[in-house]
């Protein structure tokens, strides 16, 4: 570790010393690369250079314990070989946890789908109200989050919505809420009091660049329609949504966000790339072993992985076994206690996985 960490230090000041030349500004792709190549190891840099010089802290206060006869110098010395050898402890654990490879697609801006599942209108009107949390979260990290489609129930809920968040790391926090989502309450229209259980599926998908899919035009296929709902003055008046339907995977994406037909078909295109990235991504998931057992990363659609229980005020992470009772705070957006104990979780377990092999 501590070699690879050397070789890191060296590479930091290699990538400082280029961002000095001054004609690296002229050259806007390698200067966008360096400059991404110094935020990622500055962390580990600065973290690696703490601990080196706790270790030189240690060092020196064992040598003035041989050489110092001063009681109160020996005790002042004492104390700062037990602070610098927990410090060094610490430090360990960061920088193992910052050497972990890297997902590649967290930096990525994010494609979310929101389904009713079980539950009929219910299961719609909470699809709402789990949009709602994650725009508030988004707000909350000053994330940008726009609606591409959404379809609704007539009663203020939504059968399924498709929006994009744009913003630093949006990837890297939202990708554990790929799951089934399950509510418990009692419905506004149930006369009885009793209880129901619905159900919703939330999929976050990383937004691909046109490097990242192949994607062949003539597989397709665009139809034109005149939009419906709210919109703007003019989204009822025009042909502006957009169908489409990619021919080889039978996927079908409608976009009438936007008045303008070109910005519904761009819109469209990105949900069909994001969709078939992660259909790429699954299929590499599929023939990982390992990656099959821990699903705390790996966002598999099907499984149930959280519990909103309103009469009880709760939130239960099945995958982690964590229960928060501040059920109104995390729908209000409040999700990063949630959020960093799955990362917490993914991290220890990838930790255990690399020191078993």
């Amino acid at each position: 570790m501590f070699d690879k960490l050397e070789d890191l230090l060296i590479r930091y000041e290699e990538v400082m010393g280029e961002l000095q030349e001054p004609d690296v500004a002229n050259d806007a792709r390698r200067f966008r690369n360096l400059m991404k190549e110094q935020s990622d190891l500055a962390p580990i840099v600065e973290a690696y250079k703490k601990y080196k010089q706790c270790r030189q802290n240690i060092e020196d206060g064992l040598l003035l314990l041989e050489e110092e006869s001063d009681d109160e110098m020996r005790e002042l010395a004492k104390e700062e070989i037990s602070e610098s050898r927990e410090q060094v402890e610490k430090l360990e654990r960061e920088l193992k946890i910052l050497l972990l490879p890297k997902d590649p697609n967290d930096e990525k801006n994010v494609i979310l789908e929101i389904r009713a599942g079980a539950g009929g209108d219910e299961a719609a009107l909470f699809a709402a109200e789990i949009y709602r949390m994650y725009a508030h979260y988004a707000e909350g990290r000053r994330w940008r989050m726009e609606m591409i489609s959404v379809n609704e129930n007539g009663i203020g809920g939504f059968k399924e919505c498709v929006c994009m968040i744009t913003g630093q790391g949006a990837y890297s926090r939202l990708k554990y809420e790929s799951g089934v989502h399950r509510v418990q309450r009692v419905p506004e229209t149930e006369s009885g009091g009793r209880i129901h259980t619905s159900t919703i599926t939330v999929a976050i998908m990383p937004e691909a660049e046109e490097v990242d899919v192949e994607l062949d035009m003539n597989d397709c296929k665009f139809d034109v329609f005149r939009a419906s709902g709210n919109g703007g003055q003019c989204v009822n008046t025009t042909d502006s949504a957009v169908r489409l339907t990619h021919i080889p995977t039978g996927i079908v994406i409608s976009c009438q966000d936007e008045k303008s037909q070109l910005k519904n078909k761009d819109k469209a295109l990105k949900v069909l790339r994001a969709r078939l990235y992660e259909m790429e991504l699954a299929k590499q998931h599929d023939a990982e072993a390992q990656a099959r057992k821990s699903q705390v990363g790996t966002g598999d659609r099907s499984e149930k992985i959280r519990t909103y229980n309103f009469p009880q005020g709760r939130v239960t992470d099945h995958r982690i076994k964590l229960t928060l009772h501040k059920l109104d705070t995390i729908l209000n957006g409040a999700l990063d206690e949630v959020i960093d104990s799955l990362i917490a979780a993914d991290q220890a377990e990838r930790l255990a996985r690399m020191n078993e092999a």
